[in-house]
């Protein structure tokens, strides 16, 4: 082998290159991750109502003042009901259909029966 300097065949380069910038800094922006703040979410209450109450008041009591009966009145008398009784065959209407005497009324009860 022979060596580099010695092989004219080869060839080498070598640059260096400069940028000039002749103002105020330049920095290239950066970017930041958005910050997340994160809210709970709300707490969800349900309240139910109250079930109803249906409450039933009794109707309200009428006062009706009654006048004073008169005094005829108090002592009423119940209708009273008659047999007819034939004195000749004995017997009373509707067993007897004929009677050769009067017929003779005389009162369902006797007189000393309530």
């Amino acid at each position: 082998m022979g060596s580099a300097w010695a092989d004219r065949r080869h060839h080498s380069h070598f640059s260096v290159e400069f940028e000039s910038y002749w103002g105020p800094r330049y920095y290239r922006p950066y970017y930041y991750s958005p910050v997340i703040i994160e809210r709970p979410a709300p707490q969800v209450i349900i309240e139910r109502p109250a079930p109803q109450v249906y409450v039933e008041r009794p109707a309200p009591q009428v006062y009706v003042e009654r006048q004073p009966a008169p005094a005829s009145a108090s002592v009423v008398e119940e209708p009273v009901d008659y047999w007819y009784y034939c004195a000749a065959s004995k017997g009373y209407y509707p067993y007897v259909k004929k009677c050769s005497s009067a017929w003779k009324k005389v009162p369902m009860r006797p007189a000393g029966e309530p």
